[in-house]
């Protein structure tokens, strides 16, 4: 845990696609994520709560910024509305694409084997966390180098 004390979030697994997803949040693009519940489920960890503050690590393990809960809702798979997938940043402009972005990771070997099922698969009734945030504080490198 970073020195502020306060709980890490990590954006998908270390590599390419978490450093895509931390630039989007550092430029403000991304205001918005999606996990699914067996996520918080397998790790044992509650879901966020609106005030809420967590310290956003890049690939390194290193922060870089802190974000703020805005709104939490859990909703099935199938009721993921267009304004939440457009609020990921990552440019989907349908929810098809925002789904088939999202399948593939969820059905990927590294997830599976997070959640402990080398089969799992969601299905239009999986329930899916979905958070709002908001960046509160940006790390510069200085700031990475007093600690």
């Amino acid at each position: 845990m970073p020195s502020s004390g306060l709980p890490v979030v990590e954006f998908a697994f270390p590599g390419p696609l978490r450093d895509r997803l931390v630039a989007a949040v550092l430029s403000g693009a991304k205001t918005s994520t999606s996990s699914l519940l067996i996520e918080y489920e397998s790790e044992g960890v509650a879901l966020p709560v609106p005030g809420a503050r967590s310290v956003v690590v890049d690939s390194g393990g290193r922060p870089v910024a802190v974000i703020e809960t805005g709104e939490v809702r859990v909703v099935r798979l199938d009721e993921v509305d267009l304004s939440h997938a457009r609020a990921e940043g990552e440019g989907y402009d349908s929810v098809s694409a925002w789904r088939a972005g999202h399948e593939e990771f969820w059905c990927g070997a590294d997830f599976r084997a997070a959640v402990g099922d080398p089969t799992f698969t969601p299905s239009d009734g999986s329930p899916v966390v979905l958070e709002r945030f908001r960046v509160v504080e940006v790390y510069s490198v200085a700031d990475e180098t007093s600690r």
